[in-house]
């Protein structure tokens, strides 16, 4: 059988009490949590500790970019914090990515390292505008490829993007796909989104949600209904 898929929720705080405040209403048995930028540079590395007091798995998102050596030493600091999953921007190429690998592989239990491609806030004109002239499909392609040759578990990607990637990679490679969002939801600076349901057809791996919990009226209801829609059989 299976496993189930779980959902990974967006801690998008800047302070230790709003993110406690919503852990306390959330289920690890349900979902897996991300840490990115904001709230890590807020709480620091004690937060995750208490994280996984709580039993849940931590995707620490800190999207590392800089020179190989800088990488390396980020993501092994990064694996001694016992996290699930952290990730590092495939556009520093290659050698950076091998880098990051050796770094992660230094932990006692390494973490899953996964490269982001083009943000899901991108478009074209952003893309023609930091001079890539080639088309974003093109480049989220040639990136996902560059993370899978250089040895890593997968990429973090639009969810949009899957119809268009999935044949290209064998069944293990990971696609992690921010920018879920449910029926009706309002536009905001996330531009390429899907549902989660849509989003668990068309092949992703880890569905990272943020908004549609973290600011609902019932946050755990609001998970529960998500967990066990994107798991009917």
């Amino acid at each position: 059988m299976a496993a189930a898929h779980k959902v990974t929720v967006a801690l998008d705080y800047a302070n230790l009490a709003d993110a406690k405040s919503l852990v306390s209403k959330l289920n690890p048995e349900y979902c897996n949590l991300k840490v990115g930028k904001e709230l890590f540079t807020a709480t620091g590395p004690a937060f995750i500790e208490y994280l996984h007091s709580k039993n849940f798995k931590v995707f620490l998102d800190l999207k590392f970019h800089d020179i190989p050596t800088t990488v390396k030493k980020a993501c092994e600091a990064a694996s001694q914090l016992g996290v699930w999953m952290i990730n590092v921007h495939a556009s520093g190429g290659s050698k950076m990515l091998e880098a990051a690998l050796e770094g992660v592989s230094k932990a006692k239990q390494s973490p899953l390292l996964i490269a982001v491609t083009v943000l899901t806030s991108m478009e074209q004109k952003t893309l023609e505008e930091i001079g890539v002239s080639r088309n974003l499909e093109d480049q989220v392609l040639r990136l996902a490829k560059l993370a899978e040759k250089s040895g890593l578990n997968g990429i973090v990607c639009s969810a949009k993007d899957l119809a268009f990637l999935k044949n290209h990679f064998n069944s293990l490679f990971l696609f992690v796909t921010p920018g879920i969002r449910m029926t009706g939801d309002v536009a905001d600076d996330q531009i390429r989104t899907m549902t989660p349901s849509d989003a668990i057809k068309a092949g992703s791996s880890h569905l990272v949600i943020g908004r549609p919990i973290t600011q609902s009226d019932d946050p755990l209801k609001t998970l529960e209904k998500i967990y066990f829609e994107i798991n009917q059989s």
